[in-house]
């Protein structure tokens, strides 16, 4: 728990993250997790898993933007994607944070850039997921999640929950009413006590059943996991209780536990990968350590052999 703290406070710190981007060690190693820079490296990742049997997930890394221009800036790269990935007919959806659409400037602000993304993949059938962000920004995400999937009718979006917070049964209990498509993933964020569980073993206790409700009584759910144990526990859950395989898909992360990945396709489940991109790869890079201890030895290990 130390060292995870740890490892998300320098998320935060903006003078480290100056020097570690600056570090010219740091692109080459973050590229195990980050499919690149630029739109195009990450088309080019995100064909070459399609050929692996894997579908893929578009996240243009960037949050908490502070202007209306950088907001529209993103918005504008989703819409590019979208036309690409169309014109590729690459097996692939996106995934955005509410706050790189100008969360934080206000809500209209993120709502146009939102209603925008939306309205663009709605025709070619492509499918847009709110990515979660920390408990400061749950609520108002599921706000404005139903606000595009109730009030403006939009099919096409989907949202995540993590099982380390309390009141996340709750929200898949009203996300399961809805018939809304969830995500479902332990946390990648530092919450307080009074917000979220504390160990391990009570996320993973969550997990295991806020997956069972959204497995029996959602639509399609994506359970995001690199945890062994738990992806067993649901392939014998859903062979108990005669799931098919449609009804659901596994989802992992770019460059993580890849010996899994092609463990789970070779069995016939279907798998999407999580590739994300861009310059702003310094946060995401550090929540990934945080998450797992073996990702930051693989990085210790790639400095030390450069």
């Amino acid at each position: 728990m130390l060292m995870r703290n740890s490892i998300l406070w320098a998320a935060n710190n903006g003078t480290l993250r100056r020097q570690v981007m600056r570090s010219r060690l740091a692109r080459p190693v973050a590229r195990r997790f980050v499919a690149g820079e630029t739109a195009m490296q990450a088309l080019e990742t995100t064909a070459q898993l399609n050929a692996k049997g894997a579908h893929v997930t578009l996240d243009y890394l960037g949050e908490n933007v502070t202007s209306a221009a950088e907001a529209a800036a993103v918005r504008d790269t989703y819409l590019g994607l979208i036309n690409e990935i169309t014109q590729r007919s690459l097996d692939c959806n996106v995934s955005l944070k509410l706050t790189a659409l100008g969360l934080d400037i206000d809500h209209d602000t993120c709502w146009a850039n939102l209603r925008a993304i939306l309205q663009a993949a709605q025709p070619h059938d492509l499918f847009v997921r709110l990515d979660m962000e920390g408990s400061a920004y749950t609520q108002t995400t599921l706000d404005i999640f139903e606000q595009m999937f109730v009030g403006e009718g939009f099919r096409n979006v989907g949202v995540v929950l993590q099982s380390y917070l309390y009141r996340s049964a709750n929200d898949v209990e009203r996300m399961n009413e809805l018939g809304a498509r969830v995500r479902l993933c332990k946390g990648a964020y530092k919450e307080p006590s009074t917000l979220a569980y504390p160990d391990k073993a009570d996320v993973d206790r969550n997990y295991r059943e806020l997956a069972r409700r959204l497995l029996c009584y959602g639509n399609y759910p994506g359970l995001a996991t690199h945890d062994s144990a738990i992806i067993d526990w649901v392939k014998q859950f859903v062979r108990d209780e005669r799931i098919g395989r449609e009804r659901y898909e596994f989802q992992m992360l770019y460059g993580v536990r890849r010996d899994l990945q092609q463990q789970l396709i070779a069995e016939g489940h279907h798998l999407r990968v999580y590739v994300p991109f861009g310059e702003a790869w310094y946060p995401y890079l550090m929540r990934r350590m945080a998450e797992r201890p073996a990702n930051l030895l693989f990085i210790l290990k790639a400095l030390r052999h450069r």
